[in-house]
């Protein structure tokens, strides 16, 4: 039975700040009750995963950026077929765009956790900045995790 809430984390743990969505999912995995929680993780967004949306009733996709001031940002998603849409690696809102497309229905709601990060070099570890943001998010993706009302989520994100 597919779980209701899914939380999909990716990036590489080689590459320095990448990490960062993964490492979340390892913080989540050790704090969070995992009851109503489905972990996924993956190098890169592809088409494939717009399968995983099917029967969810929250998704919460987390990673690395360096596109925003501040430890993270939280925002709502919708589908939209960007530049992403037809590369190796898609966006968010394109695997949403895929989902909608091809189930003929509306996703689930749909939230990203952007963890600021700084330095992506292959080898690298966590740089002090990430590791400090990763807290912050680690701690605001804990908070989220113990509600999973969409409007309250839609809350946060207006503020986040």
């Amino acid at each position: 039975m597919v779980k209701p809430i899914l939380l999909f984390g990716y990036g590489n743990l080689s590459r320095g700040d990448d990490a960062l969505g993964p490492l979340l999912l390892q913080y989540v995995e050790d704090k969070v009750c995992l009851e109503a929680i489905e972990i996924l993780t993956d190098f890169q967004l592809q088409i494939e995963h717009a399968l995983d949306l099917e029967n969810r009733t929250l998704v919460l996709f987390v990673d690395a950026s360096v596109s925003f001031i501040g430890a993270f940002d939280f925002t709502e998603l919708t589908p939209a077929r960007d530049n992403s849409y037809t590369t190796h690696a898609m966006s968010p809102a394109a695997v949403l765009a895929v989902y909608q497309e091809i189930k003929k229905q509306t996703p689930p709601p749909c939230f990203l956790l952007s963890i600021k990060g700084e330095s992506f070099e292959l080898g690298e570890g966590l740089s002090a900045n990430a590791n400090d943001n990763l807290e912050q998010a680690c701690q605001f993706a804990e908070e989220l995790l113990q509600n999973f009302d969409a409007n309250r989520w839609r809350d946060l994100a207006s503020y986040a």
